[in-house]
C-alpha cells in the first residue's frame, strides 16, 4: 500500500464526458488505476455512469470518481470551473489534426485530459470551452481509436513523460494520510467497529 501511495498522482487527471458504454467507462478507470491516476471526472447528461464489474477487476475501489450531475445547470461548465479553481489545463481529445500531438504537450502545469463519448466524441461546448486540442498521431485509414484505447495511450504518454520529468508530481502528505485511511476502511473488514473501539480506548 505504501509503495502504491508513493506513486499515485493528481498532476494528471481524466474527464470522461457522457460516456455510455460501461466497458468504456470500466476501462478507462482500470487505466487510470494502473497508471497510478488518482482522480477520474464523470460528466454525466444524456448518459448515466455505469461500470462493468468484469472489465473494472475491482481498480475503482481505489480511485477517486468524481460525477457531474446537477440538474439545470451544463455538467461541463461545471466541472470545468472546479478543475480550473485546483489549477488544470484542460485538453481535449480531436482527432482532427489542428490540435497538438498529444507526445508533444508540456506537463509543467498539470492536465486534465477530456474524452467525448462514442458516438459524437467532445461536445461543443467542452470544445470551445478548453484550453488546447490535443490527438494522437495516426497513421492508417481508420479515423480514431476506440475510446478506452484512446485513454490508455494518451495517459500512458503523459504519465511516463511526467515521470521522467523534474515535476513533483507525488501526493501531499495530507493527502497520502487521507488515501491511505480511505483504502484501509475498504480492506479490513467491519473497520466501524475497529475504529470506534480505538477511538474509545483513547478518551
Amino acid at each position: 500500500m505504501e509503495h502504491v501511495l508513493s506513486q499515485r498522482t493528481r498532476h494528471i487527471t481524466l474527464v470522461l464526458e457522457d460516456i455510455y458504454q460501461s466497458q468504456n467507462a470500466s476501462a478507462a478507470v482500470r487505466t487510470c488505476e494502473c497508471l497510478g491516476i488518482q482522480d477520474l471526472h464523470v460528466i454525466e447528461k444524456q448518459s448515466s455512469y455505469s461500470v462493468n464489474k468484469k472489465v473494472l477487476k475491482g481498480s475503482n475501489k481505489w480511485m477517486t470518481i468524481v460525477k457531474y450531475k446537477e440538474k439545470n445547470q451544463d455538467n461541463t461548465l461545471l466541472c470545468y470551473q472546479r478543475l480550473r479553481a485546483a489549477g488544470y489545463k484542460i485538453l481535449v481529445t480531436d482527432p482532427l489534426p489542428d490540435g497538438i500531438p498529444i507526445n508533444e504537450v508540456p506537463i509543467d502545469q498539470k492536465i486534465a485530459l477530456v474524452m467525448g463519448n462514442e458516438l459524437e466524441g467532445i461536445s461543443e461546448i467542452a470544445l470551445k470551452n478548453a484550453d488546447q486540442k490535443v490527438n494522437i498521431p495516426m497513421f492508417g485509414f481508420t479515423e480514431s481509436f476506440n475510446i478506452s484505447v484512446s485513454a490508455a495511450i494518451c495517459l500512458h504518454t503523459l504519465v511516463s513523460k511526467l515521470r521522467n520529468s523534474s515535476v513533483q508530481w507525488q501526493l501531499e502528505k495530507s493527502e497520502v494520510e487521507q488515501l491511505r485511511l480511505e483504502w484501509l476502511r475498504k480492506m479490513v473488514r467491519r473497520s466501524d467497529l475497529l475504529e470506534d473501539e480505538f477511538l474509545r480506548s483513547i478518551r
